[in-house]
């Protein structure tokens, strides 16, 4: 067992040492101190939003530095127990050794994704929309299917998430649900679900108990901070009040509170219902709309798919980027990265995507 945990540590030590490579740990530490210095000058918040991003950015610096401080610590620790463990014949060292090995190969997949992420959104929040594909009744309940299993992934990893929109369908299930997830490196993480995902299953619908085919769009767009200017002219705008029929209480329902925008040369149509406020529902529905139109823009700018959406197709059969199949046999597979699992409860209702996630990450970064 020691001679094992021996070879793993090894591997994991390589790992640490490429981890160190990507991330350039030694100019981290050196951005930390430029910025810890900045951050000490007088009237360094006079200018708010600067001084605001200039802490967001010396809070990564610092993550990446202390978590790979941590790392080696790890490593470190683990190798002791091994050793000790070998020369004493202790179990519970080994097994100790063991379970810092794990916790120390975490922490590696972490820190590897933060070093993929390049752009300075992937770092920051997402607003994930969900919408039903073709499936009829059958779409808007895998609809809902797949916002319960994010929202599940997002408390799995400490997310905040605030739901816009999330109105019931007549019979089953929701019409879509439009959220917004804040957490490290949130935006980063989520995009590797756009796309469209398939579900087979056995109807819970039809009498004679038939398989069916349903499928769901998952579009995550970035929260675009402050400093990013997205022009939108008042008379390009329609906007539309009406009761809410979300989950907001008996005064949410009984009165104008729920906004609809259309931003009318393009079309794009955006709602929000789940505030009280009329002013607080129109203030999410314009953030989604800038991030929108900003990715329109970006469209027309490199004049090719943007990369915030990906490939734009129908969400129906052959366009889906993963399978999620319960019936005649139990497996969730990405058809772009090929890793599967046959746990499909835990992915479904535990939101355990990490392996997802990783996955679609080193693929990309492999293309």
């Amino acid at each position: 067992m020691a001679e094992a945990e021996s070879l793993d540590l090894n591997a994991l030590a390589a790992r640490l040492e490429d981890v160190f490579g990507y991330l350039k740990v030694d100019e981290r530490q050196r951005d930390v101190e430029r910025l810890e210095e900045l951050s000490s000058q007088p009237g360094f918040w006079d200018d708010a939003d600067a001084a605001r991003a200039t802490m967001e950015e010396l809070a990564r610096a610092r993550d990446d530095v202390s978590g790979m401080e941590e790392a080696r610590q790890k490593l470190d620790d683990a190798r002791t127990a091994v050793e000790l463990g070998q020369e004493t014949g202790d179990e519970d060292l080994l097994a100790e050794a063991a379970e810092l090995a794990q916790s120390l190969e975490h922490d590696l997949t972490e820190l590897e994704l933060s070093s993929w992420f390049a752009d300075d959104l992937d770092h920051g929040d997402a607003i994930v929309t969900v919408t039903p594909g073709q499936g009829g009744l059958e779409a808007q309940d895998w609809c809902e299917m797949l916002f319960k299993m994010y929202l599940a992934y997002c408390a799995r990893r400490g997310w905040k998430v605030e739901v816009a929109d999330a109105p019931a369908a007549e019979a089953i299930g929701i019409d879509r649900a439009t959220f917004t997830v804040s957490g490290k490196n949130a935006y980063g993480m989520l995009r590797s679900e756009q796309g469209v995902h398939r579900l087979v299953r056995i109807s819970p619908t039809d009498a004679k108990k038939r398989r069916q085919t349903t499928f769901g769009g998952v579009e995550v767009l970035p929260v675009l901070p402050d400093s990013i200017e997205v022009q939108i002219n008042p008379e390009d705008l329609r906007v539309d009040v009406y009761h809410s029929s979300g989950h907001g209480g008996q005064g949410v329902n009984t009165t104008d509170s729920a906004v609809r925008l259309t931003h009318l040369p393009t079309g794009i149509v955006v709602t929000c219902q789940n505030e009280r406020s009329q002013l607080q529902n129109k203030a999410f529905a314009m953030s989604v709309l800038r991030s929108k139109l900003y990715e329109l823009e970006r469209e027309r700018r490199e004049a090719e798919l943007d990369e915030l959406r990906g490939p734009k197709h129908d969400i129906s059969w052959g366009n889906q980027v993963r399978n999620y199949v319960l019936y005649p046999y139990q497996m969730v597979k990405d058809l772009r990265t090929n890793y599967e699992t046959g746990n499909v409860d835990a992915v479904l209702k535990g939101g355990d995507l990490d392996p997802f996630v990783v996955a679609y990450h080193r693929w990309r970064v492999a293309q």
